[in-house]
């Protein structure tokens, strides 16, 4: 077997596309996904499922109904399953998304915005 660390910014250097998560490893039935965002999202939540976001670089905005979080570099947030939310980026965020495998980046909303799931960078 050969080992080898995951290197983010490699990784990240490798497209330029906004809001397409990328699967760089998987853990059990855990995908992590490194993603580049700008601008707003749309509203949306995840039924069955906690959604991780870790910032690696820029500033995250996640908007919720009642409220607001900001995450910074070096910063995370776990969003609980089944609240609404929607990410904001005034400028670029790169960042490491952990949730299951299949899960949709819209949830249930569709449209758009839904990325192809299980793109491995």
């Amino acid at each position: 077997m050969t080992y080898k660390a995951i290197n983010f910014s490699q990784k990240l250097g490798l497209f330029g596309e906004h809001w397409q998560p990328k699967v760089i490893a998987e853990m059990n039935d855990c995908q992590f996904k490194i993603v580049k965002l700008q601008g707003d999202f749309i509203w949306h939540d995840h039924k069955d499922t906690d959604e991780t976001f870790i910032v690696l670089e820029g500033v995250l905005r996640i908007d919720f109904r009642d409220g607001a979080v900001d995450i910074a570099a070096g910063e995370m947030f776990v969003v609980p399953k089944g609240v609404e939310h929607k990410p904001f980026a005034e400028h670029e965020v790169k960042m490491l998304l952990i949730e299951p495998r299949g899960v949709p980046n819209t949830g249930h909303e569709g449209g758009a915005r839904t990325a192809q799931n299980d793109v491995w960078i």
